[in-house]
C-alpha cells in the first residue's frame, strides 16, 4: 500500500482563499489524484468487485476483517457522510456512528494529510465515484474480540491525533514533499516498518527512530523490504534515478516487485508526477541506514565459473540450472527490467526469507505499467519441488554470486507452502493434489 499528489501544489498547502476559488470539477481531479496516491482501490475493492465497494478479505490475528464500501451510495456506503463525518474517519480513525475503525485503516498516517487534500478527496468520492449498492461484511472475529470498545483504546495510545504537516522550512522541498508522501497518504510504514506485539507500527515517522521503513514483518506470506539506506538489505546500492525507475514501472536494473506491491505500482504510483515520484526517492535516499555497519556488495565468480564449467555439486545447483537460469543466468545477473538479477538483490539478502521461498513456491508477476507494458510472470516451482528441494535451491542464490544471507530449512518451506494452500492452493500450479502430495514424500 503508497502516494501521490500534483508537485505544483507542494505539499498539498493551498492557501485557504485559493480553496475558495477551485472549482469543483479540479477538486475532482484532484481527489482522484490522492486517492490514488493512498491506493485506496486496493484495500476497498474486492477481487472482481466494483471500485471501491469494499469486501476485500482482511486477515489478522484475531480474526478475518473485510473492507468497507466507500462509494457515494446513501445506504450501503458514504453517500450519507459530511465532510467531518468523511474527515474523522480518514484522519481521526472514528466511523460515523462514533465507533473506532480497525487500525487495517491506516488512520495513524493519514492523521497528518492536510485538511485542503482532504476536502479534495471527499469531493472526489462523492462527485466523481459511481455509487454502489453493495452491504458490507461483518467481521469473522469472535466475542468478546469482536468488541470495538477496546479500540478506542489502542487509537488513543498509539494514534498520534491529526497534526497537518509541518514541512521544515530549511530542507530541500523535494524531499519534505516526498516526507509528506511517504508518511501521510502513501502509509508506506503501515507495511514497510515492525509492529511492537500490540500491532502498532514501532515508529510512524523517521523522527522516531531507524525502525521506520526498516523493513515490515511477515504479512500474508510477504515481507515488506527495508526501504532505508542499508546496504545489504535496504536501497544503500540505488541511485535516486533507479528509484525513481522502480517506482514507475515496478522494475530497475536490481530488483523486480512483488507480493502486496504489484498493486502499489499498478494501482498507484505508476501515475505519480514525475515530480513526485523524484520527491518519494529523495525523501527515501535521505534515510540513513539502520545497521551502518552492513558492507556493501561485493561479486564473486567462482560460483558462475563453477556451473560455466559443468560444476552443479553445490547444494540447491542443479535445481537452479533446471529451472532458473534460464531468465536469471547462471552468474544470477538476469536481465535487466525483465528477468530481476539475483546476485546483490537486496530481497534475496534480507534476514528474513519468507519473500524468495514464496516466489519459488508460487511465482510471481510482474504487472505491466504505462511506461513498461510487458507484464511478465515467473511459473510456481511448488507443484514439483520437494520442500527440501525448495530450501536447498533458496539457499544456493542466497549465498552465491556474492550474496550472503542465512541458510533456511525444510520445516520453513513447509510453513509456507501451507500458509499459501489455506489461502489459494492454485497459486502452487495447476496440480492434481494426489501428485502435489507425492512430490512431498
Amino acid at each position: 500500500m503508497m502516494k501521490k499528489l500534483f508537485a505544483c501544489l507542494l505539499l498539498g498547502g493551498l492557501s485557504a482563499a485559493a480553496m475558495g476559488q477551485t472549482p469543483e470539477s479540479d477538486l475532482v481531479a484532484r481527489g482522484e489524484y490522492l486517492a490514488r496516491a493512498g491506493d485506496c482501490v486496493a484495500c476497498h475493492t474486492a477481487q472482481g468487485g466494483a471500485p471501491f465497494a469494499g469486501g476485500l478479505l482482511m486477515p489478522t490475528p484475531i480474526g478475518n476483517i473485510y473492507s468497507t464500501n466507500i462509494t457515494p451510495d446513501k445506504e450501503t456506503g458514504i453517500g450519507g457522510y459530511s465532510f467531518e463525518d468523511f474527515d474523522q474517519a480518514v484522519r481521526h480513525g472514528v466511523r460515523k456512528d462514533g465507533d473506532s475503525l480497525y487500525p487495517a485503516m491506516p488512520y495513524p498516517s493519514y492523521a497528518i494529510v492536510s485538511k485542503q487534500d482532504m476536502r479534495a478527496l471527499y469531493v472526489y468520492f462523492m462527485q466523481g465515484v459511481k455509487p454502489v449498492k453493495q452491504a458490507n461484511h461483518a467481521v469473522d472475529i469472535p466475542w468478546p474480540l469482536s468488541m470495538r470498545w477496546p479500540l478506542s483504546l489502542w487509537r488513543g495510545m498509539f494514534a498520534p491525533g491529526v497534526q497537518d504537516f509541518s514541512a521544515d522550512s530549511d530542507a530541500d522541498a523535494a524531499t519534505e514533499r516526498g516526507r509528506y508522501l511517504v508518511q501521510g497518504l502513501g502509509h508506506c510504514g503501515a507495511c514497510h516498518t515492525p509492529r511492537a506485539i500490540t500491532m502498532q507500527e514501532k515508529a510512524l515517522s523517521d523522527g522516531e527512530g531507524a525502525d521506520y521503513l526498516s523493513g515490515g514483518d511477515p504479512m500474508e506470506g510477504w515481507v515488506a523490504k527495508n526501504l532505508r539506506g542499508d546496504n545489504k538489505d535496504g536501497l544503500g546500492q540505488w541511485s535516486e534515478q533507479e528509484l525513481v525507475t522502480f517506482l514507475k514501472t515496478g522494475r530497475n536494473s536490481h530488483t523486480a516487485v512483488f507480493g502486496g506491491m504489484t498493486d502499489v505500482v499498478e494501482h498507484s504510483l505508476q501515475y505519480l508526477s514525475q515530480e513526485d515520484l523524484t520527491a518519494i526517492a529523495r525523501y527515501l535516499k535521505s534515510l540513513p541506514a539502520k545497521d551502518p555497519q552492513q558492507a556493501s556488495f561485493k561479486p564473486d565468480g567462482s560460483v558462475a565459473n563453477a556451473l560455466w564449467h559443468g560444476d552443479d555439486s553445490k547444494p540447491g545447483a542443479a535445481v537452479y540450472i533446471d529451472s532458473c537460469a534460464a531468465c536469471h543466468k547462471s552468474d544470477g545477473s538476469g536481465y535487466d527490467h525483465f528477468f530481476p538479477a539475483l546476485r546483490g538483490n537486496s530481497v534475496v539478502q534480507t534476514e528474513d526469507a519468507t519473500s524468495l521461498i514464496h516466489v519459488v513456491l508460487a511465482g510471481s508477476t510482474l504487472p505491466g505499467t504505462q511506461q513498461a507494458p510487458s507484464a511478465i510472470t515467473m511459473p510456481p516451482f511448488g507443484w514439483r519441488l520437494s520442500d527440501q528441494e525448495v530450501a536447498e535451491v533458496v539457499n544456493f542464490i542466497r549465498s552465491s554470486w556474492g550474496n550472503q544471507a542465512k541458510a533456511v530449512d525444510a520445516a520453513q518451506v513447509k510453513a509456507i507452502r501451507a500458509e499459501i494452500e489455506g489461502a489459494n492452493p492454485a497459486l502452487l500450479g495447476n496440480v492434481n493434489p494426489d501428485k502435489l502430495s507425492q512430490v512431498q514424500r
